[in-house]
């Protein structure tokens, strides 16, 4: 029996690799037999990096950056393998596990640190960037990733923005100027690896769907909301584009909608990018079972999550797929149970959400261990 783990990350919990280690310990218990391949996945957050790098064989790079918050920090991109392409990670620079939850406000968080990183990279010669923007702390439209590669943004009465760019600067922005861009951003070829199709403004923009989760109040989304349409008129007036409503504008906090308007990147699903570096149907092949999932199964693991691209690939492949959460929402089982062979969640009885992370990798175990024992059931069952 074979059974591949191809689990995502648990978001502020556990990196994917401790993840599937922790599933295969569970299933180990009950099956000491079975041959179990691990393959932790990433869908362009946290992880990705790991991901490729692992896949390529390549090699992590630390350079100092702008946090979040304006502090100084260590980030690393990473080059791959063959040393010519480099994949920089927004989590590592600008990501709201940088932040303490009582100190989360996207009004005054910037992804400047992220742009570092890239700046970094094209000044190490590297000739192509895939970029992975989720988990980022920041709603600030890209302004600070932009800024930090060279955009210049001034107000009204003629005066450059000097300060990172943050969410509650947005509206103070009355000119953009990309003449000094970095010469060879452009050039690079960059392609970000996006987990969500997120239009910029409105009901299922960045600031609605995803500022909650970064801390901003109701008040809050719509300020910031405000301030990205504003922003965006601008932009879009001065580069000539229109950007607020393609797919993936609004991921990362508009990250998405700058990587567009003024690097003519190209945006496309992280887990699929991931999933073809690691070649994940040729590793899928001959498994009698696929185990995967993530931190929350919900509405969202259906639309370019790691754990739905496993599925199709798996059912395609005539596989089973087991996915785990550590939460499952009421009201998206129907649909999961349609893209899933199953489901299981990880809590099994009340407890903190602070109790449920520390207890993450004992969860795991134990959830592992059940979908091992429906496996024997099975097995008696047919026999």
């Amino acid at each position: 029996m074979r059974i591949v783990i191809a689990p995502d990350s648990f978001k502020e919990s556990l990196p994917a690799a401790a993840v599937a280690h922790a599933i295969a310990d569970g299933v180990r218990i009950v099956l000491p037999g079975a041959v179990l391949d691990e393959l932790p996945l990433a869908d362009g957050g946290e992880g990705t990096a790991d991901a490729l790098i692992a896949a390529s064989g390549g090699r992590f790079v630390t350079s100092e950056v702008t946090g979040p918050r304006g502090e100084r920090l260590r980030a690393s991109y990473g080059v791959l393998g063959a040393g010519r392409a480099a994949v920089v990670e927004m989590a590592s620079a600008s990501g709201l596990a940088l932040v303490p939850p009582p100190a989360r406000n996207p009004l005054a968080t910037t992804s400047y640190g992220t742009g570092e990183l890239i700046r970094a990279a094209l000044d190490a010669g590297l000739e192509s960037i895939v970029i992975a923007i989720g988990g980022s702390a920041t709603i600030d439209g890209g302004a600070g990733l932009v800024q930090a590669l060279g955009a210049v943004f001034r107000r009204a009465d003629g005066s450059v923005i000097t300060e990172p760019m943050t969410g509650a600067l947005l509206t103070e922005v009355a000119g953009v100027d990309v003449t000094d861009l970095h010469p060879r951003v452009r050039r690079a070829g960059l392609r970000v690896a996006c987990d969500v199709d997120n239009p910029l403004l409105g009901a299922q923009g960045a600031a609605a769907v995803f500022g909650p989760q970064k801390g901003a109040t109701a008040a809050q989304v719509l300020q910031l909301d405000a301030a990205l349409a504003h922003f965006y008129d601008i932009v879009e007036t001065s580069l000539g584009c229109a950007v607020r409503a393609r797919p993936g504008a609004g991921a990362a906090g508009g990250a998405g909608a700058a990587l567009l308007a003024f690097l003519g990147a190209t945006l496309q699903p992280g887990a699929t990018l991931v999933m073809d570096a690691l070649d994940l149907e040729t590793r899928l092949r001959g498994a009698t079972l696929v185990i995967t999932g993530e931190g929350r199964l919900d509405a969202q693991t259906l639309h370019g999550k790691a754990p739905s691209g496993v599925a199709l690939t798996a059912r395609a492949l005539g596989i089973p797929v087991v996915a785990i959460g550590g939460a499952i929402a009421a009201d998206a089982e129907s649909a999961l149970a349609a893209r899933f062979d199953a489901i299981e969640a990880c809590v099994t009885h009340p407890l903190s959400l602070g109790e449920a992370l520390h207890d993450a990798p004992a969860a795991l175990r134990r959830a592992g261990a059940r979908v091992a024992r429906w496996l024997q059931l099975a097995s008696r069952l047919r026999d």
